[in-house]
């Protein structure tokens, strides 16, 4: 058998390295088309939308997790009387106070009013508290003067006013004589006989107002 010519003999491993050569090339190619498929970056644009999901969901559930406050009902203030139609108004130009009832006058009582620098404050208020033979303690010496004829509150007490410290309302007197006059110190002062009138026809919570 003749032999092949030398020529033909280098071509053969050369054709052969071409091949795997060639091979190896479509290989790593191919790699690489994955690898740049796995990790080419979202557009920002998605990338922000899921996250916003993300954060959405995750705030529903944290929501959902805590527990539900618990309501809780206002305080109520000074409570009102069962006399809820009953409304007195203080006119310190009059010097009178006037009861009214369901929005008619029923009657007016004269008052002593304060003095000037101690004026009594106007505006609408109601009746905070009320006493019948009130116990008297000096604003100045404290000394406590108890029930009775020589008791400058005279027989009852009618508060509306306070804050905190000074209290201000209606209240009987052991010197008559004044009623009508400006002479008290924020308080309105009225006839014993009267202020037990109007002690009888007023509760705790009763309207209040006061005008110049």
């Amino acid at each position: 058998m003749a032999a092949m010519p030398s020529k033909v003999n280098d071509q053969i491993p050369r054709s052969i390295m071409l091949l795997c050569l060639g091979t190896a090339t479509v290989l790593v190619l191919s790699q690489w088309g994955g690898v740049t498929e796995r990790f080419t970056p979202k557009p920002i644009g998605i990338v922000r939308a899921e996250r916003k999901r993300q954060l959405k969901s995750e705030k529903t559930q944290a929501e959902a997790a805590m527990p539900k406050p618990t309501q809780v009902s206002q305080p109520a203030s000074v409570s009102t009387s069962p006399k809820t139609d009953v409304r007195l108004v203080v006119n310190l130009s009059d010097r009178r106070v006037y009861l009214y009832k369901a929005a008619k006058l029923q009657t007016s009582y004269p008052l002593a009013v304060a003095q000037a620098g101690w004026e009594t404050p106007t505006g609408t208020f109601q009746i905070l508290n009320m006493e019948r033979d009130p116990t008297w303690i000096h604003p100045i010496t404290g000394v406590s003067v108890p029930p009775g004829v020589d008791n400058p509150l005279g027989v009852a007490w009618i508060g509306f006013w306070t804050d905190g410290d000074t209290e201000i309302g209606f209240h009987g007197t052991n010197q008559e004589e004044l009623i009508g006059e400006a002479v008290s110190h924020g308080c309105l002062r009225m006839r014993n006989a009267d202020i037990e009138a109007l002690y009888a026809q007023v509760s705790t919570g009763t309207p209040v107002v006061v005008e110049p």
